[in-house]
């Protein structure tokens, strides 16, 4: 029988109680039944919620956690983290091998009496569009203003990831 107030899940696991509504609204939270109009949670919740923050913590977003969740109303399949996991690794191997480029292009500048910013800036314009589109999918990019995706979304495709 649900017996705690979000007040008590929310110090019981270090959640926010506006980020427990948050989690209901979105769908990551079943809705909590509700006694004399508050929200009443059981144990589950507070299980849901550390997989929340795990998944949080290693660099999952929103729409991933969704599709590590959706149906499962307790703890999700391990198949399907499996093969979240596995994408996520894949992404993290991407991003060590841009950051690896990017180290270099820095050292490069240092060893220069002129690091000659202008010419590198030219010829980093003409190598990214070829350099993404080898990748695939870029794992996270500085945009330019105007632009206001966030460094999470990690898809070029705008499709979430299954």
């Amino acid at each position: 029988m649900p017996n705690l107030s979000i007040g008590e899940v929310a110090k019981r696991s270090g959640v926010r109680t506006s980020a427990i509504r948050s989690y209901e609204k979105i769908g990551l939270l079943p809705k909590a039944p509700r006694v004399n109009g508050r929200r009443r949670y059981d144990e589950t919740a507070l299980e849901r919620l550390a997989i929340i923050r795990f998944a949080k913590g290693v660099g999952f977003g929103i729409a991933d956690m969704g599709v590590l969740l959706n149906g499962a109303p307790g703890r999700p399949q391990p198949e399907r983290w499996r093969k979240l996991a596995h994408e996520k690794i894949a992404d993290l191997d991407q991003l060590v091998v841009a950051a690896s480029a990017v180290r270099q292009m820095l050292l490069g500048t240092l060893d220069q009496k002129c690091p000659k910013l202008v010419e590198r800036g030219r010829a980093l314009a003409d190598a990214r569009p070829m350099k993404l589109a080898q990748l695939g999918r870029t794992v996270k990019i500085t945009v330019p203003k105007g632009n206001d995706r966030s460094p999470t979304q990690r898809s070029t495709t705008g499709k979430p990831r299954l």
